[in-house]
C-alpha cells in the first residue's frame, strides 16, 4: 500500500533540508568536510551498509549521538540490498536512505553521509547490475511500492540530497576518508580540484573524476600512496570493497571498512591525536 500524502510529504522535505545541512556543515569546504578539534573530539567512521538495517541500527547504537555531542558520524553507501518488499515489489534500501537524511537533520553537522558509486548511480541514472539483477530497477520498484502514484515526486526530492553530499572528510592528523580512490593516479588524469572547488552539475553525470573516485578499485601500494600524497594524506580510510572480515589493510596507507555483512566493523578516531595505520586497525571493531 502506498504512503499517504502526508507521509510523501514529509520525506520530500526532510530530503530538501537534508541537503541544506550537509551543505551548510561546519568545516564543509566545497565538497569535503574538515573537521578540527574545535569541532569534534572523535569520529565513528564506518563502511558500506548497501541496506543492511541491523547494521544501521548498531552503528546508530554504538555512536550514541545524543549523549556523545562531541562526536560525529561518517555513513556511506546505503543504496541497493538488503532486504526486499513481499512478491518481488523492489528493494527496500531507499528507507536507510530516507533514515540517514533524517539523522542529518536531528544531528546537524555531525554526520557525514559520504558520496558513494550506487548513490552516485541512482543520481545519474547509470545502471549497476549484481547477481543478475538490475539494482537501480529493484530500487526504483521499491518506491513505487512505497509512494505509488507520488514516486517522481520523492525521487526528485532526493536527487538534490545526493548532490550535497561530501566527497570526502578530512582530519587534521592526515586521515583522508573518502568512498574509493581513482585508478593509475599516477597517469595525472585525475583531477584533485574537486575536493577544492565548487562542484559543476554535469561532472556528477560525465565520466569524470567524481566517477573515478567513486568506481576506482586499484589498491596497489604505488597507486594509494600517490593519491595519499596528492591530497596530503597519511592514512586513508575507504569503503566500496566488500571485506570477508569487514575490514581489510591493502597496503601501507590504506584502510578499508566493510558494513554490508555480519562481520561488519567501524572505527572511532580521535580527531586531534595522530596515530599509525597500525594504531587505526588495532581500533577496528566489529558492529555485532
Amino acid at each position: 500500500m502506498a504512503a499517504p500524502p502526508s507521509n510523501v510529504e514529509q520525506i520530500v522535505e526532510a530530503y530538501a533540508e537534508a541537503a541544506r545541512v550537509a551543505r551548510a556543515a561546519p568545516g564543509r569546504e566545497h565538497a569535503v568536510v574538515h573537521l578540527s578539534t574545535d569541532l569534534a573530539d572523535d569520529v565513528m567512521v564506518t563502511g558500506d551498509l548497501h541496506g543492511h538495517r541491523r547494521n544501521f541500527d548498531a552503528i546508530l547504537r554504538i555512536a550514541d549521538l545524543a549523549r556523545q555531542p562531541r562526536r560525529h558520524l561518517i555513513l556511506q553507501e546505503v543504496c541497493h540490498g538488503g532486504p526486499a518488499y513481499p512478491d518481488g515489489a523492489g528493494c527496500m534500501s531507499h528507507t536507510l536512505l530516507e533514515d540517514v537524511a533524517r539523522l542529518i537533520i536531528r544531528f546537524p553537522g555531525r554526520v557525514h553521509f559520504l558520496l558513494g558509486n550506487h548513490e552516485l548511480s541512482e543520481l545519474t541514472d547509470y545502471p549497476i547490475q549484481k547477481s543478475k539483477q538490475m539494482l537501480n530497477l529493484r530500487f526504483r520498484l521499491g518506491l513505487q511500492h512505497a509512494y505509488g502514484a507520488a514516486v517522481e515526486r520523492v525521487r526528485a526530492a532526493y536527487l538534490p540530497f545526493l548532490e550535497s553530499c561530501p566527497l570526502a572528510v578530512r582530519l587534521p592528523t592526515g586521515v583522508f576518508i573518502s568512498h574509493s580512490i581513482p585508478e593509475n593516479v599516477a597517469s595525472g588524469r585525475f583531477d584533485a580540484s574537486i575536493f577544492t572547488r565548487e562542484l559543476r552539475p554535469l561532472e556528477f553525470y560525465e565520466r569524470s573524476s567524481i566517477f573515478a573516485l567513486l568506481w576506482g578499485r586499484d589498491y596497489q601500494s604505488q597507486n594509494a600512496r600517490a593519491f595519499a600524497e596528492l591530497v596530503g594524506a597519511r592514512v586513508l580510510i575507504n569503503g566500496h570493497e566488500p571485506c570477508r572480515d569487514g575490514f581489510d589493510v591493502p597496503n601501507e596507507v590504506q584502510i578499508i571498512l566493510d558494513c554490508c555483512g555480519d562481520a561488519g566493523t567501524y572505527v572511532l578516531l580521535p580527531v586531534g591525536k595522530e596515530l599509525s595505520q597500525g594504531d587505526m586497525v588495532e581500533r577496528i571493531q566489529k558492529l555485532a
